[in-house]
């Protein structure tokens, strides 16, 4: 048996709390409008102020960050100052050193020492230029004696050792002299004379040294004598001759 499904259900109407439309309902009320929504307190409106102390602080630190950076570029500009201060005061000494040093190597030019030479046989007295200590430099070793090629104030000096094996009475001599070209003969510029030097017939030895600042000029040889040739030490600390310019 087969039923039936399709209900028909009753018509609801609800107007304005009348739920049945054949009776009468009084008037409807007016509908109330919606509420506004309620605002959300969680954010606040920014007022002025706060834009202004907002702005201002965004002016300071802009204006900060401006006065560090000049502030870095003087730093800058004082410390480059100072290096390049430092830099010319550096080459300003190298400058003056090398000007000293061009100076002392002229000066250093016009400069000789002499040692004994032992093979010589007849005065005046022969010398080494170049061995061991001996060196000329812009002064010129010629015929035995020292050449001036430049007029000017030299110190010259000479060491002569004396040495013995017998006593007698025989007077030492230790003569520096010059030459000159345009003068006739010689001009003694030094002279050291030993006299009882020696006693008992035992082995004796004396030192003679010469020095003094002569003014001598172009062309001008000097040489040193000596009383006796086989009295002399010939050993390069003991017996030497020379000069330099001031």
């Amino acid at each position: 048996m087969q039923q039936n499904l399709n209900y028909v259900y009753p018509q609801i109407f609800w107007v304005d709390g009348c739920t049945n439309p054949s009776t009468s309902c009084p008037p409807a009320s007016p509908i109330a409008p919606f509420p506004p929504p309620v605002p959300d307190r969680r954010r606040k409106p920014r007022t002025n102020r706060e834009g202004k102390s907002i702005g201002f602080l965004v002016v300071s630190l802009l204006i900060l960050l401006s006065l560090t950076g000049v502030g870095l570029s003087m730093f800058q500009i004082f410390r480059l100052e100072k290096e390049l201060a430092e830099l010319r005061e550096v080459n300003l000494l190298h400058f003056h050193a090398g000007e000293r040093s061009e100076s002392m190597k002229k000066e250093e030019r016009k400069a000789a020492h002499l040692t004994g030479n032992p093979t010589q046989q007849d005065l005046p007295l022969q010398w080494e230029p170049i061995s061991g200590h001996a060196f000329t430099a812009g002064i010129q070793y010629r015929n035995q004696g020292l050449v001036i090629n430049e007029t000017g104030l030299y110190f010259v000096y000479s060491n002569v050792l004396f040495r013995g094996s017998t006593c007698n009475s025989q007077v030492l001599t230790h003569v520096v002299y010059k030459k000159n070209p345009a003068s006739p003969g010689s001009q003694v510029l030094m002279e050291d004379k030993k006299i009882n030097y020696c006693a008992n017939q035992k082995m004796w030895a004396r030192k003679s040294y010469l020095g003094a600042l002569f003014k001598l000029r172009e062309m001008d040889s000097l040489h040193v004598n000596v009383s006796k040739i086989a009295l002399v030490n010939f050993e390069e600390s003991k017996t030497f001759f020379g000069l330099f310019k001031l």
